[in-house]
Order: structure tokens, then C-alpha cells, then sequence
């Protein structure tokens, strides 16, 4: 779901879960009642599914100030449901994807509005291999939760159980060092002087922890505190980078490390101050994982070309999914890829779980950069080098988005088009993608180019066409 700034109640209910600011009036703004209604509804959803009572739910949060409050509310209506729960306390949303496999649950909820600002908080719907529930199972969910005479409460002697454990970071972490492709004596060898930046969330425990365990000896911790108050925009983009930044540079350090609150997006900064490029995370890793294993890759459609140049370069073949991590992770399967995710940081091993995650791809990229014997900056300097730009158009709100989107594509009909998600329109040297948004009147445009000002004049040569069909 995007992250929308506004300054009054907001409550998006859509297939991968329910977020919403805190406060205000249910149904507008993501109150108790609406967390109550939503838990409720994917706890029946998943005891009509799974045809028994005695359910177990794994249940984590990040750090923001909502969160204890919205946790209580959670793990009070799944008792009363008649649901075990487990509670990971302070976690990331990739340790609950895990702990829900480890523990044999039937399903779990992560409280969290992963890079959205402080006021928001949301619940994800995890199904039991601990992957985000499909847009079918998401719309039932909703349903029920909108009608709440078909939910049924538990009778007194069967409500369900509550436990605490907060292991499951330690296990996360010990998994990944498991992985074969974890280099940790190389790591080690390294030496690697590392910056943090974990805006005050879960990823201070987490990160940290990881390093530590990787042999990384010399570790700035910046923003590690895990109190909720975000020091800068919680979701890490360079422009919100100034403190890492500076830091790495000062401090001399071979690399900085930015996750979002919930710990499934990773930006990295570069020795010299430079961003190695949110999209670029994904490519890095790529590159180290098919020298290793051969292998396709999958990303979304609105996700960097260097991952397509890259995976071919290694004899594998890529694929392009519908946006959103339910969809990659669909075509990740289908298609057995090796490593796979999204050009928002976010990366996929399924050799670990077919989640996201920040903490599998910290120990992939160190091992990475040991093992290259190059400077960050030098091994970005190896990949393809492209530029995104991104855009919107607002609309009336009476427009008909599908048939603007239809005349562009009969428009472009001569260029290579995919529709799967919207309209995506590849030419020979860049690529433009148009989504609308589920939630506002926007057509959403994503180019990409090899030079920045390219993708902004492919940008905006699109948006003169969308402006001409509104006014044919």
C-alpha cells in the first residue's frame, strides 16, 4: 500500500491488510474498534479455512508509539476468539514471517505501517507458511470483518491462550547464518567499519544483534533506540538520509545500513557518503547469489532493468510480477527463481523464507563486498546504470482510469506492453509503467532511463499524452 501523508483520519482497508492513522472515528481512522473488528475477522476467516477451533497466532509489532496500545487490542480479541497467541514482543516483520513456521502456527499478525510516519499503524494478515495472505483470502477477511454477525466469540473455557517469547530474533538470525552463501569468517577478515540507522524502531535490536553475531566489531549505532519517535521520514529514500550520511563519511566507515521500522526494506549507503541506490540493493545481491547458483530472479514491473541485465549475464532468465509482495512471491515460486523481491529495497531469499528481509540481506551484501575485495562505491560502479523517476497525475474523481489507461496502450501498440498490472510500455533503452491506485483519483507513473533526465522527459512526455486523452 502507498505511503499517503495527510493530515486528517485515514483508514485503507485492501487485501494485504488494514491501515490506518490513530484515532478519530471508527471506519476513519484506524480505531480500537476497527482493530477489534479486522483481528476478528481473519481470526474466523482462518477457523472457517483450517475447519478447527484450536488455533495458534504468532503476533509481533515494531517500535511505533501506537504499538502496545493496538497489541493489546489484537491479542485481546484473539483470546477471546478462542486463539493461543504468541507474543514476539518488539520484533520485525520478517522474524514473524519465520516464527510462524517455527512454531507451527496457524497463521499471524504483525502491527506495523512499515514506512509510514508515526500516526499510522496497521495490521498484516500472515497465513500459516507465514507469507502474506492472497488477495482472495484478503477479501474474505474484509468481509467478515465488515459483518460481525457472522463472527463467533468463544465461550469461557475455551478462550484461547497468551505466551510471551522474544527468542525469535536470535533464531532469525542464527537461520541466517546457516545459509551456505553467509561468509561470516570472510565477513569477519573484513574488518568492516558499519553505520546504522534503524529511525528508532525494531531494526536497533535486530541490526545490531546481526552484525555482532557476523563478526562486525566496529558498529555506530545512529537512531537504535527502539522508541518510536522517527528521527527523519521512516521510509529510507536518500533524501531522508542526511544523519547516515555525514556519518559514514566522518566516521570513515565502509558502509551504512538504513532499514525502515519493520525491518524488510534495506538502503545502504556507500564508504563515500554516496547512496548506493534503494533499487540497486536487490541487483547487489542478485549478482552475488548467481555467481554462486544459477537461477532466474523475479521482481515487480515498476523495478529497475539491472536486475533483467544482471540475471541474464549469469545464464538465467528474469521475470516481471504485478506490484505488491503477494504477487512476487507467487511468480517467485512459479518460476523457481533463486532470489527475487522488489526495487524498493526489499529482498526475497527463499532459501531462508519468502518474505522481505532487511536481516538476510545485510549478511548477503557483507558477504558480497568481502568476498568482491572492492570499496561499496567501487562494486556499484559494476552494475547497469539506470534511472527512475517517479510521478503522478491526479484526476477527477468521475474519470474513467481504465479507459485513459487503454487509449495509452492502444497508443504505444507498436512497443513491447504489459498488462498485468496496469500498463507497463517497454522501449528499446527505458520503460514507462502506469498504475492507478487502489485508494485515491491518481494514475501513478514509474519511468526509467539511462540518465535521469531521460526518465523525467519519458515522464513527462506520458503525462502530455494522458493530458491530451482527458481533454480529447
Amino acid at each position: 500500500m502507498p505511503c499517503i501523508l495527510l493530515n486528517f483520519m485515514a483508514l485503507i482497508k485492501s487485501i494485504s491488510g488494514i491501515r490506518g492513522t490513530i484515532g478519530g472515528v471508527a471506519d476513519q481512522g484506524l480505531t480500537p474498534i476497527d482493530v477489534v473488528k479486522f483481528t476478528s475477522g481473519f481470526a474466523m476467516f482462518i477457523k472457517q479455512k483450517q475447519k478447527k477451533d484450536n488455533l495458534t497466532f504468532v503476533i509481533g509489532r515494531d517500535a511505533r508509539i501506537s504499538g502496545e496500545m493496538v497489541n493489546h487490542l489484537a491479542v485481546g480479541t484473539l483470546l477471546g476468539m478462542g486463539v493461543n497467541v504468541i507474543d514476539t514482543g518488539l520484533s520485525t516483520t520478517p522474524t514473524v514471517e519465520m516464527a510462524v513456521t517455527m512454531s507451527n502456527a496457524d497463521g499471524g499478525i504483525i502491527l506495523t505501517a512499515s514506512h509510514n510516519p508515526k500516526e499510522w499503524n496497521a495490521l498484516k494478515l500472515l497465513n500459516e507458511k507465514g507469507e502474506f495472505i492472497s488477495a482472495k483470502d484478503g477479501e474474505e477477511v474484509l468481509r467478515l470483518g465488515e459483518n460481525p454477525s457472522e463472527i463467533q466469540f468463544s465461550e469461557v473455557d475455551k478462550l484461547g491462550t497468551y505466551s510471551q517469547d522474544s527468542t525469535f530474533i536470535k533464531k532469525h538470525i542464527d537461520e541466517i547464518l546457516k545459509l551456505p552463501l553467509v561468509d561470516v569468517d570472510a565477513i569477519k577478515n573484513a574488518n568492516f567499519r558499519v553505520v546504522v540507522d534503524a529511525v528508532n524502531s525494531t531494526g536497533g535490536i535486530a541490526v545490531p544483534e546481526l552484525l555482532k553475531t557476523l563478526g562486525v566489531s566496529q558498529i555506530t549505532e545512529l537512531f537504535c533506540t527502539p522508541n518510536g519517535q522517527f528521527p527523519h521520514n521512516p521510509e529510507p529514500l536518500p533524501e531522508h538520509l542526511n544523519d547516515i550520511i555525514k556519518t559514514v563519511v566522518k566516521e570513515k566507515s565502509d558502509v551504512g545500513f538504513v532499514v525502515d521500522p519493520d525491518v524488510d526494506r534495506l538502503a545502504i549507503v556507500c564508504e563515500d557518503g554516496t547512496c548506493f541506490g534503494e533499487e540497486y540493493t536487490l541487483v547487489a545481491i542478485a549478482d552475488y547469489i548467481l555467481q554462486h547458483k544459477k537461477g532466474n530472479t523475479v521482481s515487480n514491473l515498476s523495478s529497475t532493468r539491472a536486475l533483467r541485465d544482471v540475471t541474464e549475464k549469469h545464464g538465467g532468465q528474469y521475470f516481471a510480477s504485478a506490484v505488491g509482495e503477494v504477487n512476487v512471491v507467487e511468480m517467485m515460486k512459479t518460476h523457481h527463481a533463486v532470489i527475487g523481491g522488489e526495487g524498493n529495497g526489499g529482498v526475497i531469499y527463499p532459501e531462508l523464507h519468502y518474505g522481505r528481509d532487511a536481516l538476510v540481506a545485510i549478511a548477503l551484501f557483507l558477504s558480497h563486498l568481502a568476498k568482491s575485495g572492492k570499496t561499496c562505491s567501487q562494486l556499484r560502479f559494476d552494475y547497469p546504470n539506470y534511472f527512475i523517476s517517479k510521478n503522478k497525475i491526479e484526476l477527477e474523481t468521475s474519470m474513467n482510469v481504465d479507459a485513459i489507461l487503454e487509449a495509452v496502450k492502444e497508443k504505444y501498440k507498436n512497443e513491447k506492453i504489459n498488462t498485468i498490472d496496469g500498463v507497463k510500455i517497454d522501449f528499446a533503452d527505458e520503460w514507462v509503467h502506469l498504475r492507478k491506485s487502489n485508494t485515491e483519483p491518481i494514475i501513478r507513473i514509474y519511468s526509467e532511463s539511462r540518465t535521469e533526465a531521460a526518465a523525467e522527459h519519458l515522464a513527462k512526455k506520458i503525462m502530455q499524452d494522458i493530458q491530451e486523452i482527458i481533454n480529447h
